[in-house]
């Protein structure tokens, strides 16, 4: 007898990722795969469009000829701020331009001098200055650098969106993309801001669907539903909003920590947005405030430094326990420096120092967030949740709250299969998708 699963791509930078989950969302298959990047026309690194779509081409009809499983659903999750350009005949036309390529400042300039300036309309955007990595400035140079090529466009698919489109053969807009720093959307609104309609852009963009809308697909004979796509930090808040009903923040942790309040709809002040706040729209259309920190970057520079000082291996301080005897330094106002190992006595106390280091500032960071908020509890998931120190800390500056090191396999595809969960017969959400461990201080 076949397991009747939905099937999810979790599409990102380095690792493409292929999931299958049962029916209690329990993953029984996963793959993955990396490519090496091409060059755009400018020598700037870019993923492979062509092996992009050969390799889920190729994924669904290894699933569909299993016997092993019945696919009955399928989903894509990607990495935002990244646009497809298809014709009248669907195939793409440009490059999928990287969102680190750097943006001409004549360019910028020009824009943001056009539609009210920087800071109101990032205010407006919920969007901080962010050259490409704000999507919607890519169409913008797009227009101004290759008009011919937009004339040959049919439309302008965010990479989520477009995936979902190579096996649907629908073209669509996801909220969860549009509203993720990308220019587009006005919040004050709620609709696309004026400058796509002033500048002949308003039609590049396909009709906005639902985010957990599903188009019923024949696949080389097969039939199943296909999800529409939904951008990653978006897809990664699903499981919470399903398993919590209470105010809650997310810290998100990896490379950078992000704060994800859902239960926070104040528009952006311009401190807020000069502390690298910015606002998602979850996938039920609603706003979450969000700030950022490159704490993970920092801690894994740092790490390498007191590893090498102290002659330990860096797995030492995954292990390593919190020791409360260091809280005093919680008050003095230099707590770490890198410049400074020597006059530490053991590496023990430097990666406290470290910790508390980058703790004062995740509560500066979140605070910008949690504040006007109703929110009484705080999850911490990736790399950060299974940090001894780090969670304990977390627990000792944010006294008021119950804070949680949640785990969970694979919470991005996890998100954009619950978000298709409904139309998979078995409408109940399986209980504990979520685990939690409680460091609150009591």
């Amino acid at each position: 007898m076949q397991l009747p699963v939905i099937a999810v791509f979790d599409i990102g930078k380095t690792n493409k990722k292929l999931f299958l989950f049962d029916e209690q969302l329990k993953v029984v298959f996963e793959h993955a795969d990396q490519f090496e990047e091409i060059e755009d026309e400018d020598g700037f690194p870019c993923d492979d469009l062509e092996k992009l779509s050969n390799f889920i081409f190729q994924s669904i009809r290894e699933v569909l000829s299993n016997p092993q499983f019945e696919l009955r659903g399928l989903n894509f999750t990607a990495y935002g701020a990244s646009f497809v350009y298809i014709d009248e005949s669907g195939k793409p036309i440009r490059p999928l331009y990287n969102y680190l390529k750097p943006y001409p400042e004549k360019l910028l300039e020009q824009f943001y001098s056009l539609y009210g300036g920087k800071t109101e309309f990032a205010r407006l955007s919920a969007s901080p200055v962010l050259g490409s990595l704000n999507s919607g400035m890519q169409l913008y140079r797009l227009k101004y650098e290759q008009e011919q090529v937009l004339k040959r466009m049919k439309y302008a698919l965010h990479l989520p969106q477009y995936l979902s489109f190579l096996v649907s053969g629908i073209s669509c807009s996801d909220i969860t993309s549009i509203g993720c720093h990308t220019n587009l959307w006005d919040f004050s609104n709620k609709n696309y801001h004026l400058w796509l309609k002033n500048e002949g852009l308003l039609d590049k963009m396909a009709p906005i669907l639902p985010s957990d809308s599903v188009v019923k697909t024949n696949f080389d004979g097969h039939r199943f539903d296909v999800g529409i796509g939904l951008h990653d930090s978006s897809a990664a808040l699903i499981p919470y909003l399903v398993s919590f009903k209470e105010p809650f923040l997310l810290i998100s942790t990896g490379t950078w920590c992000i704060s994800l309040n859902p239960f926070n709809a104040s528009h952006l002040s311009a401190f807020e947005l000069e502390s690298d706040c910015l606002c998602y729209l979850h996938y039920q259309g609603q706003p979450v405030k969000a700030s950022r920190l490159f704490a993970g970057n920092e801690h894994e520079q740092e790490l390498n430094r007191i590893s090498e000082y102290f002659s330990e291996p860096k797995s030492r301080y995954k292990q390593m326990k919190f020791d409360s005897a260091f809280l005093t330094i919680l008050d003095q106002e230099e707590v770490y420096s890198g410049n400074k190992l020597s006059s530490y006595p053991s590496d023990t106390e430097a990666y406290h120092r470290l910790m508390i280091h980058l703790i004062k500032q995740q509560k500066i960071s979140s605070e910008l967030v949690i504040k006007g908020s109703d929110v009484k509890r705080i999850f911490v998931d990736g790399g950060f949740s299974k940090n001894s120190i780090y969670m304990n800390l977390l627990s000792i500056v944010f006294p008021e709250m119950e804070v949680f090191a949640a785990s969970m396999a694979q919470s991005t595809a996890m998100g954009a299969a619950l978000a298709i969960h409904h139309f998979f017969g078995n409408k109940n959400i399986p209980d504990k998708l979520i685990e939690l461990k409680s460091y609150s201080v009591k």
